[in-house]
């Protein structure tokens, strides 16, 4: 399990960096200076997509946790952490590109956010109980 939690981690960095360079190169090509939602999906994916992954490895290596249920939270941290990224990049497009949108559509992309970052806290927290109880 450890092995899967390493090529996780690696994925992640690997589209961190990705929107990272996305998020120089499309602001340049589209020449805006301002501040942009698209910043932090670079910093969003390595950290809850890299950082989390690798230390969730280490915890298995000292606790020994991970089990049948721990894969299906930990698919839906990933949709959720997918989902977040998504109304990162719904939010940071609509920002350089200067759309005006609708309150109900500002809305929907902040909503999107939202659901992902509740599958991500629901998910967190489910983790952190299963290595609370492997570590008593």
């Amino acid at each position: 399990m450890s092995k899967r939690y390493a090529n996780l981690a690696l994925a992640y960095a690997v589209i961190a960096m990705i929107f990272g360079v996305f998020y120089r190169e499309f602001t340049k090509f589209c020449d805006f200076s301002g501040q942009t939602n698209l910043s932090f999906m670079h910093t969003h994916y390595f950290v809850l997509g890299m950082f989390f992954f690798l230390i969730l490895m280490l915890t298995e290596k000292a606790f020994h946790f991970s089990g049948q249920h721990i894969n299906r939270v930990l698919i839906t941290y990933q949709i959720g952490l997918n989902i977040t990224g998504l109304g990162f990049l719904m939010r940071g497009l609509t920002q350089v590109w200067e759309t005006h949108l609708s309150r109900g559509l500002d809305a929907s992309i902040s909503g999107i956010a939202g659901i992902g970052h509740i599958f991500m806290g629901v998910s967190m927290i489910l983790i952190l109980l299963k290595i609370r109880k492997c570590a008593s």
